[in-house]
């Protein structure tokens, strides 16, 4: 839970100050059934222990599986004073699932940060001749016989060198899990999809989670 804990404060603060950012799929699967889930009643749930980023990833994912005629409800719109990074007990695990009865939620939709690492690159530049001539280094002259007899004493030019430059640049890269349950199959069955993605450098909460639901329902199609 520290971990966790930790990872997604990290998480926040690096969308304060983040300037651009790419998300990729890593991995994704789904079963057979998942389109025949239209008549589920979802609960999405986002872990972070922000509320704004907690509401933004729920909103997003909501709004784009409202699209495709599924129906579902923010866990934080619903149970706002709930903490969904807390571990349940054994004790608590069978009044959550009395709860999500009584509310009539058979479907879930979990989103949860998985891991952050840093990414180093080295960006080489320069280290070659630029602006010589004829085939890159001899002059024209060279290109016939009678042309270059005449000037046997010229020498080659190789243009200008430009030097060698190494940039190296490190990005924060986020791991995020989204998983799908039916609450209405048998416990060892319910996992419907899952999809891990990656996030680069992320920009703002609001414009990652456009961008990570868009990859994410383009996996589960």
């Amino acid at each position: 839970m520290k971990k966790s804990t930790y990872l997604l404060i990290c998480f926040i603060s690096i969308l304060t100050f983040q300037s651009c950012s790419t998300v990729k799929v890593l991995d994704s699967w789904k079963s057979d059934n998942v389109s025949d889930l239209k008549n589920r009643n979802f609960l999405v749930v986002a872990r972070s222990a922000n509320d704004q980023t907690r509401l933004v990833f729920e909103n997003e994912i909501i709004k784009q599986m409202e699209s495709n005629g599924y129906r579902v409800t923010s866990s934080f719109a619903k149970f706002g004073n709930m903490n969904p990074n807390e571990k349940p007990s054994e004790s608590n695990k069978g009044m959550i699932k009395k709860m999500l009865e009584s509310e009539g939620f058979d479907g879930i939709v979990l989103t949860v940060l998985k891991d952050l690492k840093e990414e180093t690159r080295l960006q080489k530049e320069g280290g070659y001749y630029s602006g010589g001539n004829y085939y890159g280094y001899y002059p024209r002259y060279y290109g016939g016989f009678y042309g270059y007899y005449r000037h046997p004493m010229s020498m080659t030019t190789l243009g200008n060198y430009v030097p060698e430059t190494i940039t190296t640049s490190t990005s924060k890269v986020y791991v995020l899990e989204t998983t799908v349950y039916d609450l209405k199959a048998p416990e060892n069955k319910q996992l419907i999809a899952i999809v891990t993605s990656k996030i680069e450098d992320p920009e703002s909460a609001s414009a990652v989670a456009k961008s990570y639901v868009s990859k994410l329902s383009a996996s589960l199609k």
